[in-house]
């Protein structure tokens, strides 16, 4: 299916969001993400289905001040 990552349009065959955040290597990291602009918790994302033409934003926490 075709989604936005982070506003850049990839063809990915992940159905879920947890799928999908493995196959791109976040798997173990500590990130937070939201869909189509709205937050979904870690405890959400084995069972969130994506759809096409979603909007997936990752966000990655940074360090420094």
């Amino acid at each position: 299916m075709k989604i936005q990552i982070n506003g850049e349009t990839q063809q990915v065959e992940c159905n879920t969001l947890h799928e999908l955040l493995e196959h791109l290597g976040h798997g173990a990291s500590t990130v937070a993400t939201a869909v189509n602009q709205e937050f979904v918790p870690i405890s959400e994302r084995e069972q969130y289905r994506l759809s096409t033409d979603d909007s997936v934003d990752i966000i990655a926490p940074m360090s420094g001040g």
